[in-house]
């Protein structure tokens, strides 16, 4: 089960799951579904969580921002 998780970016509300089941500190990548559409996130050498082959138009702040939360919820 998925449980929709909320994020505030740019005054705006945004809603997403995350479809990665057992995330881990060993997680090298998390998939995320954001307004229908999937996307990839994966830890770059900084510690930081990037969509992978994401577009000017996919937002990629919100996509950074939606990595931080995620690393922060799961401690990685």
């Amino acid at each position: 089960m998925n449980l929709p998780m909320r994020i505030n970016f740019d005054e705006k509300d945004y809603i997403y799951l995350i479809l990665t089941k057992g995330i881990t500190k060993q997680t090298s990548t998390i998939h995320i579904n954001l307004n229908g559409i999937d996307y990839e996130l994966a830890c770059n050498e900084k510690g930081d969580w990037d969509a992978v082959d994401a577009t000017v138009n996919d937002q990629p702040g919100l996509l950074r921002a939606i990595g931080r939360n995620i690393k922060l919820r799961y401690r990685l």
